[in-house]
């Protein structure tokens, strides 16, 4: 397991990488040949997914406690 602020960072940059990712898919694919209105369910699906990434990074990088061996 890598040290808290380690992990802190190494998470921070991974959903930055994929945060730049799909935003640019996204536009991508809305400004492309599908346009707008093709575009717009995976616009909607990714406004979805971005929050739940991001909670996930808070979750289990920021907020996360130590564990202490306990299977309670």
């Amino acid at each position: 397991m890598l040290p808290k602020p380690l992990q802190i960072i190494t998470g921070l940059f991974g959903l930055i990488v994929f945060v730049v990712f799909v935003t640019g898919l996204s536009h991508s694919i809305s400004t492309g040949f599908a346009g707008f209105w093709g575009g717009l369910p995976f616009v909607f699906i990714i406004a979805f997914i971005l929050p739940m990434a991001a909670y996930d990074y808070w979750d289990e990088c920021v907020r996360k406690k130590e564990k202490n061996g306990n299977s309670g």
